[in-house]
Order: C-alpha cells, then sequence, then structure tokens
C-alpha cells in the first residue's frame, strides 16, 4: 500500500525505529508519550489528551474515511478502542542501537512494542489513504480511539490498561491490543498471573568472627531451591520464575537482608490458585522452622502484581473475522492465550483480543529482532479487521 513517497511497512519501521530510539522503562514513559502525543496532533486527531497515570490518547472518527456505514443519529455506534504499550523492559541507560541485517532490524525493544505503537499509525495512515470524505446528512459516525499506554511491562501490573477500561468501560465494540511480534496469532484468553516479593531478614555480621549466623542470601537461596523444585502441571500450562534476587551489602558480611520476585502464572485459575497456595505455605513453613541453619530467619511476602485472567469464546465473531482477516494475507491464525493489556477487558467479559504486526526474536533480550517482509502482510490484516469489525 502507498502512502505518500514511502510504502506503508515503510513508513511504519520507520517510526518504530524512531519510537525505539526513546527510552520508556515502565513508569518512566513520559518521553516517548510526549513524542505520540506530537503525532496525534499532527496527525489531527481529535480530543488528544495524557490521562493521569501517562496514556496518550487521540479520536478518530468514520466521517474522516473513504468507505461508509448507515446509523440513525440517535443511536450512535460504540467506539472501537485499539492501543499499544509504550514501555520497555529495558532500564533507561540501555545501548538503543539498532543495526539492520538482511530482512531483519535488531535493537532492543523494537518488537515489544516499538513496533505495536508504530502500527497505530500504520493503521491510521491505512484508514484514510485519501482525503477524507463526510457522511452523507443524517448518517451517523464511528470514533475508533487509539492508546498508547503506559505500565505493561514488569511491575506496572497493567496500570495503564487499567485506566484505559476504567475510561471506557463496557460501552465498546471491542478493545484491539496490538503486539509487535505476535503475527498470525489471535489471542482471546488471558493467563491469570500473581508476583510475589519475598524478602529474608537476619542479624547479619562479619563473614569470619560472625561465622555459622545465618544468611539472608543462603537462606532465601535454599527457599528458591524448594520452590523451583515443584512439580508444576503441564495442562493447563503453569509456569515460576524468579526474575530478580538482590541484597547483601559487601563480599565481607553476612547478608541482613536479601529479596526475590517470583512470578507465578497458569492458564487455569484453579490452578494458579492451588500454586499461590502452596508458594505460600512454604513461605510460612519457612518462618517456624527452629532449626539451627533458620534461627534468627524470617521471611516476609508481599504481592506485587496481579494480572486477572479472562477470555472470550473461539466462536466469537471478533474472533472468527481476526482469523479471516489473517487467512486473507495466506497465513493461517493461531488461537492463544498471554499475559497482555487484554487481560483487563478479559477478566471483566468485555470483548478484547491481541493481533501482532510481524515476526520476530529475541524478545526481551539486547538482541531482540523483528522480521521485516511480514510487515506488510501484519498492516494489511489489522487495516482489513478494523475496516470490516464496523459489519459486524
Amino acid at each position: 500500500m502507498e502512502t505518500g513517497d514511502l510504502r506503508l511497512e515503510e513508513r511504519v519501521i520507520e517510526l518504530a525505529i524512531q519510537i525505539q530510539q526513546i527510552p520508556a522503562p515502565a513508569f518512566q514513559e513520559s518521553r516517548r508519550a510526549e513524542f505520540v502525543r506530537e503525532l496525534f496532533e499532527r496527525e489531527r486527531l481529535q480530543d488528544v489528551s495524557v490521562d493521569e497515570v501517562g496514556n496518550v490518547y487521540g479520536r478518530w472518527s468514520t466521517d474522516n474515511r473513504p468507505w461508509s456505514i448507515v446509523h440513525s443519529p440517535s443511536s450512535s455506534p460504540k467506539p472501537l478502542i485499539v492501543s499499544a504499550h509504550l514501555d520497555t523492559v529495558f532500564p533507561a541507560e540501555t545501548d538503543l542501537r539498532v543495526r539492520r541485517e538482511a530482512d531483519k532490524v535488531f535493537g532492543p525493544g523494537i518488537g515489544d512494542n516499538s513496533l505495536g505503537v508504530a502500527a497505530l499509525f500504520g493503521l491510521l495512515w491505512g484508514l484514510q489513504p485519501s482525503p477524507p470524505a463526510p457522511l452523507p446528512k443524517g448518517e451517523g459516525s464511528r470514533d475508533v480511539w487509539f492508546v498508547a499506554n503506559v505500565c505493561e511491562e514488569g511491575l506496572g501490573d497493567l496500570r495503564g490498561m487499567k485506566a484505559v477500561v476504567d475510561r471506557f468501560g463496557a460501552d465498546v465494540q471491542a478493545y484491539l491490543i496490538l503486539e509487535g511480534m505476535a503475527l498470525g496469532s489471535v489471542y482471546h484468553r488471558a493467563i491469570g498471573v500473581k508476583r510475589y516479593r519475598i524478602t529474608a531478614k537476619t542479624a547479619g555480621g562479619h563473614s569470619w568472627s560472625d561465622y555459622g549466623s545465618p544468611s539472608a542470601i543462603h537462606e532465601l537461596s535454599k527457599l528458591v531451591v524448594e520452590l523451583t523444585s515443584m512439580k508444576l502441571p503441564g495442562s493447563p500450562r503453569t509456569t515460576m520464575n524468579v526474575g530478580k534476587i538482590s541484597g547483601g551489602t559487601s563480599i565481607n558480611v553476612i547478608a541482613s537482608e536479601a529479596a526475590l520476585e517470583l512470578d507465578l502464572r497458569s492458564e487455569g485459575e484453579e490452578s494458579l490458585a492451588e500454586l499461590v497456595s502452596q508458594v505460600e505455605k512454604k513461605i510460612a513453613r519457612a518462618n517456624t522452622l527452629k532449626s539451627t541453619s533458620q534461627a534468627g530467619v524470617t521471611f516476609e511476602a508481599e504481592v506485587i502484581g496481579q494480572r486477572p485472567a479472562g477470555g472470550i469464546s473461539a466462536d466469537h465473531p471478533l474472533i472468527q473475522l481476526a482469523q479471516e482477516s489473517i487467512r486473507e494475507q495466506g497465513l493461517e491464525p493461531t488461537l492463544t492465550s498471554g499475559s497482555t493489556d487484554a487481560n483487563i477487558p478479559l477478566s471483566k467479559g468485555y470483548p478484547a483480543l491481541v493481533l501482532g504486526i510481524t515476526s520476530g526474536g529475541g524478545a526481551h533480550t539486547t538482541n531482540e529482532f523483528i522480521n521485516l517482509k511480514p510487515i506488510e502482510k501484519g498492516l494489511e490484516q489489522l487495516i482489513n479487521f478494523v475496516r470490516s469489525i464496523s459489519s459486524l
């Protein structure tokens, strides 16, 4: 598809790189958000604003598009919400240089989710390739809200999407979430997630003169071994990950405090509840042990994140349309589940799904990359989906 001097996918790739070059760890997305806000203004979206948590909004009306949908003014159609998260998992000081190799672009966060944010504009450009054509008098219009939201990654706990759903509620046609590297997948089920920070505390001491006194690091490590030795069900798929450990003050100091961050998730709500129960029992048991190695050790567990589960049927018209849009590009769709911004609307019973723009790899690593050739198909399936959704 041509839009100006560059093909649509080329414009989106260039914009994705510009977005990727702006550091945006969770809770620190303001620079990237301002960049997007300015672009929304430049594209003449209506009602452009930034909410109290940092989400950026812009409204586009189907009054300004080249196809026609008839609605009576008395029954205004529900809006479509299209959102992509601004934040990344990488600290602000991360080297964000990109490199091109053959048909790939490498760079931290390029696919997750700089390309997803750029696709907001790719969708907008694709929906209005010609000058706006107003609807005939007496006909209604449909609004598409473009949203760049914050705090999807890490300990953001979907803070941004919670605010989006609080704003629009159930009175929407759907929540469409864009992810850069999920082309061909239709996420219609939300995986439940619960996260803990577990802290071990001891008196500490000198590594020589107080040798034999318990170390918070040693005791926390024992707990990690015990937790990760648990057998988890393969169906429904259930996982556990210790993603971060911190503590201690020096190599020759018996650590008085150490902490870990634990991620628990499952496709089954009952399986997740059972895993949570087992983990909490192990922590409680660790606090009651009175062996010599455990004397003077306490463990504290704090919930630092919780993503509710939910889903809509594979037979839902939205999911059927998404699959059809993917097949039109010569791809075979895959119905799947995940932990995404869609968790929030799906958990409330609101229609929501996730679509991707291309394929890639190395997500959440500094070797992250996207494949360039599939982007054209990814944008086409997205544009066709949004154009067709009005007929549902």
